[in-house]
């Protein structure tokens, strides 16, 4: 049997069509209901539906009356705080193009996004860093924009440039990802087939406003449905988020492994009766997190994978419980296979996770990089440059990305199995994996690692020599202060071998 996997096709997005008009359908029956509240240990910021909508569409009035032209860019430099769902949605409601980008960003990373998107105007918070190059509107100004009269929603083709997004850049130079007003319509695959979300539940994301898996998974999503979105404040720390999640009776958690990684190392967590499961995405949660998070909480945790350029469409679910140690299946609506350089490979064998070129969630393309578009493609699938393996059964294990495969005496070793090994070693509390030149033309396996102490290099040895083949093993193990992670939390990979110290040794 082929590594396919091809289920009843999702019925398609209807035609006119508006993004935030999708977000906000459920808003007018639900007006007095809370939307949206952004809590601490000492304040709740509550936002009603019924004041959202006027919030969006009021904004999207500004933006028309400061001279905005539907399908102008829009560029987001704004920080932890309710103003950004409203301008990413207001600039949706009437047609033009918002770029939301990670409030860590630097001035000279600003100033790269600018030159290349060209936006018409920059909205600021004067917090965050920004670089010249268009109109700023501050946001004493956007937040006076939700008091006007309400644009109308700008409807039309699904397939339009909706908003633009960029890459981590963990696999090379961070790229323009157009998405269509459609992607939306596309993530109702995911309300069951990863979330079991509906209106009664209480979600709770702890990340930032800004960061896309945030704006999805914590805001939009919840939002089309008629649940409440629960944000952590900015500065709120992993410690604080069980308080948070027993006070607001939060039903489904969501963060990425770094967050879940935090609160079971330095957390006892509450009583949380209200809570029925956690959400993780944006790289393979540790087993040890996992079986941590189960044994405080007495849930599961359903993982997905997903992309940049396509939002997740392999996940767990409540209703389908899949083997912790696999991502999931695929998401009901979607065709998703498994390729090697000739197609679709055999179930069990590994390969690189394709999805379908129809999947409605998948971008329209690389923008003003045509080329590089074309080249994620391999006939009719959209290759991604992950690493899995299909079981039998249509359950999908992650090996990592192609390009940090590790090569070990000719064989290719997935960093993540070595890394989920070394997760439950006594004393690890982040690890990394990475091939390293230790001396021209001699490459080896090394764990980069985080702990509280200095552990035994000896008995990291002897862990390891009982729980992975002699090939897959390191052959030298460093300790970090800290691992170095993009503004997504991710570890990257691909610079763990700078840490390696000259002079030092491979067993």
């Amino acid at each position: 049997m082929l590594s396919v996997d091809h289920t009843t096709p999702f019925p398609p997005c209807p035609s006119p069509f508006n993004m935030a008009a999708h977000v906000l359908r459920r808003a007018e029956a639900l007006s007095n209901k809370v939307a949206v509240a952004v809590v601490s240990d000492s304040h709740v910021e509550r936002m009603t539906y019924g004041e959202l909508l006027a919030a969006v569409r009021g904004t999207g009035a500004g933006y028309l009356q400061a001279g905005c032209v539907p399908g102008e860019r829009i560029l987001l430099r704004l920080g932890n705080t309710i103003d950004f769902p409203i301008a990413y949605l207001g600039a949706l409601a009437v047609g033009l193009v918002p770029i939301p980008t990670s409030a860590a960003l630097t001035t000279t990373e600003v100033a790269r996004i600018v030159s290349e998107m060209r936006p018409r105007v920059i909205l600021r918070d004067p917090a965050v860093a920004s670089a010249s190059g268009a109109p700023e509107v501050g946001l004493a100004t956007l937040r006076a924009m939700r008091a006007l009269p309400p644009a109308p929603f700008e409807m039309g083709d699904p397939d339009r440039l909706g908003y633009v997004v960029y890459t981590s850049g963990t696999s090379g130079a961070p790229r323009a990802v157009a998405h269509a007003h459609r992607a939306i319509w596309a993530r109702q695959m995911m309300h069951q087939g990863w979330y079991g979300l509906g209106e009664d539940d209480v979600l709770m994301h702890a990340g930032a406003f800004n960061w896309t898996y945030t704006l999805g998974t914590g805001l939009m999503d919840p939002w089309t449905l008629g649940a409440t979105a629960l944000i952590p404040a900015a500065g709120t720390q992993a410690g604080d988020l069980g308080a948070l999640m027993a006070w607001h009776r939060t039903t489904i958690f969501a963060a990425a492994p770094g967050v879940y990684r935090q609160m079971m190392a330095h957390t006892e967590l509450p009583a949380l009766p209200a809570l029925r499961h956690g959400l993780s995405a944006g790289e393979k949660l540790p087993p040890t997190t996992r079986a941590a998070w189960m044994t405080a909480t007495g849930t599961p945790v359903h993982e997905a994978y997903g992309l940049s350029e396509c939002s997740t469409f392999i996940s767990a679910c409540p209703d389908a419980p899949c083997d912790p140690a696999a991502l999931g299946r695929a998401q009901p609506g979607r065709h998703i296979a498994i390729l090697g350089t000739d197609g679709p490979v055999a179930r069990t064998e590994p390969g690189v996770i394709a999805i379908h070129r129809d999947d409605p969630g998948l971008m329209l393309g690389y923008l003003s990089h045509p080329e590089e578009t074309l080249a994620k493609y391999q006939g009719e699938w959209f290759v991604t440059g992950d690493m899995g393996v299909m079981q039998a059964d249509g359950q999908v294990h992650y090996l990592g990305r192609n390009d940090d495969m590790m090569n070990a005496g000719g064989y290719r070793v997935s960093p993540i199995e070595v890394e989920s090994v070394m997760m439950a070693a006594p004393g690890i509390v982040a690890a990394g994996a990475a091939e390293v030149e230790v001396k021209p033309g001699a490459r080896v396996i090394v764990v980069f690692y985080t702990s509280a102490a200095p552990l035994d290099e000896d008995a990291l040895r002897t862990y390891v020599e009982a729980n992975l083949a002699r090939y897959k093993q390191p052959r030298a193990y460093i300790r970090l202060p800290q691992m170095p992670t993009g503004a997504n939390g991710k570890i990257l990979r691909r610079r763990l071998h700078l840490f390696w110290p000259k002079n030092t040794k491979a067993h």
